[in-house]
Parts: structure tokens; sequence; C-alpha cells
């Protein structure tokens, strides 16, 4: 993406306040084309003070997957925005929200726009995306997830994927019919079983994990973890800085062969906050482009 798409998706997206979350949040993110593409078809998002947190794997050709990938993190977040503001202004200060809906609408929202901007232009023809967007709100990271781009939290010194690769190898692997490792080298290690903008609507992962103070959430593309082991994830976001950390994983990445695109979203919880103030700020946006439940 040109620094001035960049500009423009700035333009185009709303850094509407929402309520504070009860736990403060940061993060850091890198993207690199890997060693062996010519282009990068991966996208982040990061909407710090909007708590949102957003990786997309475009796939399609080399126009087609980064416009997808870009288009997927654009309508996602945004969305998020937009509905949340809409639900929060007519439930009240105290009312409840279904965060889990919003969560669901946003993510097909960009599917539908994904598929019809495919249709009106043919030469995108075949373009689709992963997506794996993260929501920070109240006491909860919430999670929206279509594809193979992963999730993981880091707690206790322990990695856990929370969310479920849709993939072909995935269902293998669940029905029996091959172990984890065979899938690790499988030659349909590639195909995918939903995505954005395949078909108009897509089934959506929602599901949420409360936090606890020391969190680490890991968003990535699987141009990292067809490289990157998960204990080696756990190693090197336990003993890096934060801001270094998403750089480094694609280092190694890369060294082992670097065969895509590789994108790294770190999310830390530093602690809980106040409530006592919104503050807004602008996204950050970069493109070269418990366990979720399905709803």
């Amino acid at each position: 993406m040109t620094k001035t798409n960049r500009r423009e998706l700035r333009k185009r997206t709303p850094s509407l306040a929402t309520r504070t979350p009860d736990f403060n949040v940061t993060g850091h993110g890198a993207t690199d084309v890997g060693m062996r593409r010519e282009v990068n078809e991966d996208s982040f998002m990061m909407l710090p003070d909007n708590h949102i947190w957003i990786v997309a794997d475009g796939m399609g050709g080399h126009a087609g997957g980064q416009f997808a990938s870009t288009i997927t993190i654009d309508i996602v977040g945004r969305a998020l925005v937009r509905r949340l503001g809409e639900a929060e202004r007519a439930a009240g200060p105290k009312g409840k929200i279904n965060v889990a809906e919003i969560m669901d609408a946003a993510v097909r929202e960009a599917c539908a726009t994904v598929f019809d901007t495919a249709r009106a232009q043919p030469e995108l023809a075949g373009m689709g995306s992963t997506v794996t967007a993260m929501l920070v709100y109240e006491d909860k990271a919430w999670f929206g997830h279509v594809g193979d781009s992963r999730a993981y939290l880091i707690r206790n010194g322990r990695i856990t994927q929370v969310t479920e690769d849709h993939s072909l190898v995935q269902e293998q692997v669940a029905a029996g019919l091959i172990t984890a490792e065979q899938a690790k080298v499988s030659v349909m290690r590639n195909i995918i079983t939903r995505s954005i903008g395949y078909e108009r609507e897509v089934k959506v992962d929602v599901g949420a994990v409360p936090l606890q103070r020391g969190d680490q959430f890991v968003l990535c593309s699987d141009g990292l973890t067809g490289h990157v082991e998960d204990d080696e994830i756990l190693q090197i976001v336990s003993t890096e800085e934060r801001r270094r950390a998403p750089q480094q994983l694609i280092r190694l990445a890369n060294e082992r062969g670097g065969e895509d695109n590789s994108t790294v979203v770190l999310a830390s919880v530093l602690g809980r906050r106040g409530r006592d103030r919104n503050r807004r700020r602008g996204p950050t946006t970069e493109t070269a482009p418990g366990t979720a439940r399905s709803k």
C-alpha cells in the first residue's frame, strides 16, 4: 500500500471514542514480504484507542490478494468502531452490549464488500483474505476469525492457540485422519476452507478470553506459523522487548526459508486502568499488504 493510500485509509477510518476497557493494552506490529514472494499480500491494522488489532492474509494474485487484505482490515476496523458506537448510544452509559454480534457483523460486512468488489471488477475475480480481529472491551478480549491466520494467548509461561484454523489439514486432524505433525508437512496445508470474499456470506468464529494482567496476544499470518513453532513464539515474546518481538519472529521465519509473507501483531495487557476519560487517536496501518466459536 502506498503512503497516499495509507493516508486515505486513515481519513476513512473513524477514531470514535468508545467505552474505556478495564485494562490498558498496548500493541506492536510488523509485516514482511518474506524471501520468496514478490509482493506482500498481508495487512495489519492497530487502532489503539479503539482497542482493536487486526491481521489479514490476502489471496488471489498480486493485485487481488493485496487489495482483498487491505479492504478486509479497513472494513472490519471501521465497522467495529461504528457498530460499537451505535450500540453504546442506544444502550446508554450502563447498558449491556452484545459484542459477539457486533464482531460477527463487522467481519461479515467485510466479506460482502470483498465479494461485491471482485464481482464488480473482473480483474480482481477470485480474490479473498483471511482475517483475525481482536477487540478489547471491558474485561475481555473478543476475537473474530476466518481462515488460517491465528491468535495465541501467552499467560503464566504457557502459550495457547485461541483460534482454530479453517483449513483442510485441520479438518483431517480433527477427524483423526492425520496427526498434527503430518499436517505441518502436508502438500494440502495451504488449502483453507473458509475465507473472506469467496462467497458473499461467511461463517465467523467469535469468542472471548477474560483478561489478566500480563497477558500477551499474538495475531499472525501463516507465513509465520509455517516456520516458527508455538514454543518458539512463546520464547521470543517472553524474552524480547515488546516493540522488537514481532520483528524478531518474522526474522526467524525468514531465516528458515521465508516462503510466504509474514505478519505479527503483539498486544500486551499492562494492567487495569481507570475509566476517567477516552482519548482519540488515528489508526496505525501497514500493508505490503476462551477459544473462538462458530456463530
